[in-house]
């Protein structure tokens, strides 16, 4: 199929398909007239790619998980395991790095509405901005 019947089968945009193309994650026949010619087993590639992009994996990632499917009907093969632990760890490093940051920026928050409440001086921004100019 052409990559507008392709587009269409996957709901994914011909210059989506073509990103993929150059990320590696599908290779499409040519046509003699150079036309990207899609197989239907590349629906179901496309499908898996999304779901793996919607569980927050690169493409690169990605690549690597799809060089190791073998056509079975799980996004991916046992043997990739360690390699998505080591991604879950990585999410979850960030997770709690952004936590930490929302608790400091939140003590930030309650330091300054402490100030306000306690009758601090509060300079206001428009007046800071005004004078460093």
């Amino acid at each position: 199929m052409r990559v507008g019947d392709m587009a269409a089968a996957t709901g994914v945009s011909p210059r989506l398909l073509r990103y993929y193309e150059e990320q590696g994650l599908l290779a499409p026949e040519r046509s003699a007239a150079g036309q990207r010619l899609y197989a239907a087993d590349d629906v179901e590639r496309v499908a898996r790619i999304r779901r793996l992009l919607d569980a927050g994996l690169s493409t690169t990632v990605i690549a690597q998980i799809l060089a190791c499917v073998c056509g079975g009907t799980g996004d991916v093969e046992p043997c990739l395991d360690p390699m998505l632990q080591e991604e879950l760890a990585r999410i979850d490093a960030k997770l709690a790095q952004l936590a930490e940051h929302r608790g400091r920026l939140e003590a930030i928050i309650e330091r300054e509405e402490g100030t306000r409440s306690s009758g601090g001086t509060r300079r206001d921004p428009a007046l800071l901005l005004a004078s460093k100019r």
